[in-house]
């Protein structure tokens, strides 16, 4: 979360979901909000993965519309449009299966995080 000028203070994700690319915050829900307004993207989950340069870089993981096409490239290029450049991804997974969701129906991130941490020295749940 945040205070802005005024001393309000806004609650933007959760702290397991924020992304810390090259000393910048990344509020995983701000960059799915721009992902999912995407007219060939039918479901979307932003995490971060591992960087060697930036310690995390944001990567998308989309599932899109049945008969949509569409690229990695339109994707980055639809947030940069829309969004910090820092906040963009900068990597996209495109499938036609549904993202894993927990029984509450939550798209459960830390599945989608595993394969790319482990082994690891840094672990992010």
């Amino acid at each position: 979360g945040y205070m802005d000028e005024d001393a309000y203070v806004y609650i933007v994700d959760r702290l397991k979901d924020m992304i810390v690319t090259g000393g910048e915050n990344v509020y995983s829900a701000e960059v799915e909000n721009c992902v999912a307004q995407h007219p060939a993207v039918a479901q979307c989950a932003v995490i971060g993965i591992p960087d060697a340069k930036w310690g995390e870089a944001v990567h998308a993981v989309v599932t899109r519309k049945p008969g949509a096409a569409v690229t990695e490239a339109d994707i980055i290029e639809f947030c940069k449009a829309r969004i910090a450049g820092y906040k963009s991804p900068k990597s996209v997974t495109i499938q036609d299966e549904i993202l894993p969701l927990s029984g509450a129906g939550k798209i459960l991130k830390r599945e989608l995080r595993k394969p790319f941490w482990e082994g690891k020295t840094r672990q992010v749940n």
